[in-house]
């Protein structure tokens, strides 16, 4: 068990199982067959040299080709198109006069660097702006062959634009389905991380810290999910993945209801074999919910396969032996009250994941909370406005320091090739610095590490094929695999794209110029130059992530008051419907996300540069409690709805939202947050105490009038949530210590 359980670490697309299944792999697919289409008939009408020019054209439209919606996947592409075709005219124009080439290139890569205003979209816009610009940099034309190679290059960029929407408006519904299963693939991971709370052998705080990493990426994954789905169903089939994708987010707002005190399980219930037993239940529903998964990639009905009664008759045997040591007087109630929950919470797990596969089998007329309702802010909104690029023409500005930063490692790359003594690949070095060089130093540092090792990997293969396969059959079969492989990787495993688009370039090289046989060995040389000084330049202006980190803590403290004020009216029943609740919710997880991010990438910059570490992941965790713990407050009003007292468990409810929101904003309060030069632990009691007092008392109080069988649990969340509450702003002020 424990050895199939590390082996579902594995990213879901690298496995062979999954991956020929996967939306990564339909991209490679696509990629390819448009590049070698396009290629293959221009050879029909033109030579060689044509149908380059042809191939680098479709080449830069498809470096845009990704999972979006129709209408904005043919917007990013025609602005690829444009931008491209733009960008080869002006560098042809300009290639005859060596000083404004050298201009240009600073200039353009500037304004490249500049788009990534636009967020995370325009990255690949950006690398295809570089990548035509340092592709045309080596021609000299005159002004007529500048504008017939600009016109063959957009030809082939028009040429893929039209295969590509053609291709994705027929595999529409099937990209849906694809970038749905793979939210829940990482559903199912994140449940393996908390399965590991149960063993004893991993560490708490480290599998809460892994926990809240695994975060962002599902965090990332359902928002892709939602912008595909939500922009637009109108058909039976569209149907069914609404249908999955609602019950996938109700099954991980259960899942994180879950949340329990841990380290009590383990202190209670240490030797017992019901630790073991959570495990297995945790693991099961997560190959169960794999399994769905698997079924969605395949276009079926999916229906559930395995059985958790076993393991929820150990639980309720465990629960019996509990009782019987309490009636014999041993003191175990805690210890009790906290398994019993834990087995209603993984009940409603599993029930909800029996509703997920029966969400996959039929469409249904009406979908629960959709019908007339505004899904604008559940998708992105991606706007592109000059004004967003001119607000950030300043000097603070992290992506203005970025794209200076390219420009003048550009500049240098330039430089260096000029002074070589060899005959230096200019337009390699360059192309090498952009691919590297990104807005964060970590981003930078791990790029650099993959494109140095799947170069020298790209290299040394393409030397074994070049020497022991040298047949156009052969070469031309190897170009292929490599042309699928670089975009199916790319977003997935850079480094085997590096290693695959080393393969495809040199290969290409080869057919066009046989006779170099330095080829390799250049390119190798290139590559580190290039590397040298991105790396060089990676120090050059930057941009810190512990500069950021002030205006990020701030803005997950501002979602979550919204949070919890939209969280309280919905278990208070002042909306007809939960649809605020999940607006807010999804809002406060993107931010946190945002947050994690940041704090991720900081661990990997320079050990001077770090600030805060462990107050900023406290900081996280906290606020991810909060959430938890309104999750696990709705699971047990829904459980216990039988002779509940409205009217009290409400006045119970009202004044604990008004605590946890004024400490909140206490929390957002910088006067008091400087002033307060230390939180020694004493403070923290005794805001953790007022805070609490007056709830507790009324809670008290409304049990002993009106007898009800979720006050014990609802009292005990609430205390929780106050707890934590206190506890971010301890922790949000040691932050703002250790940055000053």
């Amino acid at each position: 068990m424990q050895a199939a359980h590390k082996a579902i670490a594995m990213h879901y697309a690298l496995n062979l199982r999954t991956f020929f299944y996967s939306h990564y792999f339909y991209l490679g697919l696509r990629f390819a067959a448009g590049l070698v289409g396009v290629t293959l008939i221009t050879l029909q009408f033109a030579d060689m040299a044509v149908a380059m020019t042809v191939c680098i054209g479709a080449l830069c439209t498809a470096l845009m080709d990704m999972p979006s919606p129709l209408r904005h996947k043919f917007n990013e592409m025609s602005a690829s198109v444009l931008l491209c075709s733009a960008v080869t005219l002006l560098i042809s124009l300009c290639a005859p006069y060596h000083w404004l080439l050298m201009v240009m290139l600073v200039v353009i890569s500037f304004a490249a660097c500049m788009m990534v205003v636009y967020g995370r979209k325009s990255m690949p816009l950006q690398l295809a702006t570089l990548f035509i610009m340092t592709m045309s940099m080596e021609h000299t034309m005159t002004m007529r062959e500048s504008f017939i190679h600009t016109g063959l290059f957009t030809l082939g960029a028009v040429a893929y634009l039209a295969y590509a929407m053609a291709v994705s408006w027929v595999l529409r519904h099937r990209i849906k389905q694809q970038v749905l299963a793979e939210a829940l693939f990482e559903l199912a991971a994140y449940i393996d991380i908390k399965a590991d709370f149960y063993d004893t052998r991993f560490n708490l705080t480290e599998q809460f810290n892994k926990l809240i990493r695994h975060q962002s990426l599902l965090a990332d994954r359902q928002q892709a999910s939602r912008d595909l789905i939500l922009r637009a169903h109108n058909n039976a089939k569209d149907a069914i993945v609404v249908q999955v994708h609602v019950c996938m987010l109700d099954l991980y707002e259960l899942i994180l209801s879950t949340h329990t005190d841990y380290a009590l399980l383990r202190t209670h219930l240490a030797d017992s074999p019901v630790m073991q037993t959570l495990h297995d239940l945790a693991y099961k529903a997560a190959r169960d919910i794999e399994s769905v998964a698997y079924d969605v990639t395949r276009k079926k009905s999916s229906y559930p396969e395995i059985s958790y009664e076993p393991e929820l008759e150990a639980i309720e045997a465990e629960l019996a032996a509990i009782q019987q040591r309490i009636d014999d007087g041993k003191p175990q109630q805690e210890a009790l009250a906290v398994l019993r929950a834990q087995r209603n919470k993984i009940r409603a797990i599993i029930k909800m994941i029996g509703e997920l596969h029966q969400a996959s089998q039929k469409a249904y007329d009406t979908t629960p909370f959709w019908a007339d309702a505004d899904m604008g802010p559940f998708l992105s909104q991606q706007k592109y406005e000059l004004r967003m690029i001119l607000s950030h023409l300043r000097v603070d500005s992290p992506i203005f320091r970025f794209s200076l930063r390219v420009a003048m490692a550009i500049s240098v790359g330039l430089a260096v090739a000029a002074l070589l003594p060899y005959a230096a690949h200019s337009y390699w070095i360059v192309l090498t610095i952009v691919i590297i060089l990104k807005p964060s130093f970590s981003m930078t540092k791990q790029r650099r590490s993959d494109r140095i090792i799947g170069t020298i990997i790209g290299c040394i293969i393409t030397a074994l094929i070049i020497k022991f396969l040298n047949y156009p059959a052969a070469i031309l079969g190897i170009l292929v695999l490599s042309t699928v492989a670089t975009p199916t990787f790319i977003y997935l495993r850079y480094r085997y794209a590096a290693i695959a688009v080393s393969i495809m370039i040199l290969l290409q090289m080869h057919l066009i110029a046989p006779g170099n046989h330095d080829l390799i060995m250049e390119r190798l040389v290139d590559t580190f130059i290039g590397a040298a000084v991105a790396t060089a330049f990676s120090f050059v202006l930057a941009n810190w992530e512990y500069q950021s980190l002030p205006r990020l803590v701030g803005e997950v403290l501002n979602v979550n008051l919204r949070y919890m004020q939209a969280s309280f009216d919905l278990l208070q029943g002042k909306g007809k419907d939960d649809f605020a609740y999940r607006i807010e919710r999804k809002r406060l997880m993107d931010s946190l996300a945002a947050l994690s991010s940041a704090l991720v990438r900081m661990l990997d910059e320079p050990a001077r540069k770090q600030r805060a570490v462990e107050d900023i992941n406290l900081f996280i965790v906290q606020n991810y409690l909060l959430v938890a713990h309104v999750a696990a407050l709705r699971a047990i009003l829904r459980r216990h709805t039988k002779e509940l007292p409205t009217s009290a468990v409400n006045a119970m409810l009202g004044e604990s939202h008004d605590q946890v929101v004024d400490i909140l904003t206490r929390a957002l309060d910088p006067r008091r947050a400087v002033a307060r030069e230390a939180a020694s632990q004493a403070d923290e009691d005794a805001l953790m105490s007022a805070s609490t007092l007056s709830a507790q008392s009324a809670a008290a109080a409304q049990a002993a009038v009106v007898p009800w069988s979720g006050w014990p649990l609802v009292q005990r969340r609430i205390r929780l949530l106050q707890a934590d509450a206190v506890k971010i702003i301890v922790h949000r002020e040691a932050i703002l210590r250790d940055l000053a």
